[in-house]
């Protein structure tokens, strides 16, 4: 292998690990704009403590994440009122809802169990790039035709 083969290899490393790191610091934002908006839908509004029941966490946890997609531009709120989504935050909710259906239905298309998949749906749709969740979707849709 050449230095220039091995620089090569070297940046393609570096874009992989920068790749999964970028994805670690949206995955909070998504999973809390996901969580906002299905509460929004089933409640008429997201609370600090429902959020903070549904994630397992404290409500100053739930706080500084509120804080965080406020100056992000993802939700407004004020001390002791509801959460709402911006538009921003309605269009990063839709998005991360539907990588979550994808990977979910391919799980499943593969025979992984309804609670398994949800579970690990949860996980991969952050990390899921849009070539790979693309190739989901085609793999899931012929299923369905053959069917």
């Amino acid at each position: 292998m050449t230095a220039e083969d091995r620089e090569e290899d070297a940046s393609r490393q570096a874009n992989r690990f920068r790749r999964v790191r970028d994805a670690h610091q949206t995955e909070v934002a998504e999973d809390y704009v996901e969580l906002i908006a299905d509460l929004i839908e089933e409640k008429g509004e997201a609370r600090v403590v429902d959020l903070a029941e549904c994630l397992g966490v404290t409500k100053p946890t739930v706080n500084n994440a509120i804080q965080r997609l406020q100056r992000d531009g993802y939700v407004n709120s004020a001390p002791y009122r509801a959460i709402f989504l911006t538009d921003k935050g309605r269009e990063l909710a839709a998005a991360a809802s539907e990588r979550h259906r994808v990977v979910r239905e391919f799980l499943l298309a593969l025979g992984v169990d309804a609670e398994t998949a949800d579970e690990d749906a949860e996980g991969i749709e952050h990390h899921v790039s849009d070539a790979t969740l693309e190739a989901f979707r085609k793999h899931v849709s012929k299923l369905r035709r053959g069917r």
